[in-house]
């Protein structure tokens, strides 16, 4: 069982919480590296199909921990502070590259990194209240951080995005929603269960294909159109030789539901 954060097993879903809900979540130098490390891990799980990142007694998280780590920053040389930001960066890329559909189910403040891990998820659930933010920009930092320049246009558009991130407001579940960056709003009581209940279908389906489903989201994002056809060619062509593939033909010829067992 990890340390630094929470995590519990429903199946073969995976339910990780950042701790102390009493400050709103924040992360530590040692969660940042601790959850990086997992989510690393999870490329060689094959006990675990999904995982939900769920809020923590009514909020997400509240980013970087101001005594933990924003305090020590400000004394560090070039050198460890490049060592930090290539560590929390280093967390945004091991979500994307686990090989599971991630599933942020967020609750009142997300904000800074917490709103980061919102971004690097797959899907995003909200409840009502939930307040999304950027705040680099708030603490004296460009919005530039953990690769959300990147991201966040592509999720929600340019010029959102460059409003968010520029003021460092927070974001409302409903303009999240219309925005595309939330799924959908959930009642707060239901939310959790809900994204538990979304990963546990997700995890019936054929989980190799679902890992090159989420490889593929992400390396197309560099490829052009015809490299991105001719990739996708290829990928399609494995996922062909699966038996989960074989198994979904049999079912679908003697008019049954197909069992996917992910290989």
């Amino acid at each position: 069982m990890p340390e630094h954060f929470n995590l519990t097993v429903e199946g073969t879903v995976a339910i990780v919480s950042l701790d102390r809900p009493d400050r709103k979540n924040p992360l530590t130098f040692e969660s940042y590296a601790a959850l990086r490390d997992w989510f690393r891990d999870l490329n060689y799980d094959d006990k675990t199909t999904a995982v939900v990142f769920a809020s923590n007694g009514g909020n997400f998280s509240s980013g970087g921990d101001v005594h933990d780590i924003i305090g020590p920053l400000v004394d560090m040389d070039m050198k460890d502070l490049l060592r930090f930001t290539r560590m929390t960066g280093d967390l945004v890329k091991a979500m994307l590259q686990c090989g599971k559909p991630v599933i942020a189910a967020v609750e009142g403040i997300c904000v800074g990194a917490g709103a980061i891990i919102a971004m690097a998820s797959d899907i995003r659930f909200a409840a009502p209240d939930a307040k999304t933010a950027f705040l680099f920009t708030r603490v004296g930092l460009a919005g530039c951080d953990m690769g959300a320049c990147a991201m966040l246009p592509r999720i929600i558009g340019q010029g959102r995005a460059a409003e968010l991130l520029y003021t460092g407001r927070s974001m409302t579940a409903g303009e999240g929603e219309a925005w595309g960056f939330f799924n959908r709003v959930i009642a707060a009581k239901d939310l959790k269960e809900e994204a538990v209940n979304f990963a546990i279908t997700v995890s019936t389906g054929p989980n190799f294909a679902h890992m090159m489903t989420k490889t593929m989201l992400n390396q197309e994002w560099s490829m052009t159109l015809d490299q991105a056809i001719e990739a996708e060619a290829q990928a399609q062509a494995i996922c062909m030789q699966t038996q989960d593939f074989r198994r979904a033909y049999e079912a679908f010829v003697a008019r049954e539901k197909p069992v996917f067992e992910g290989n």
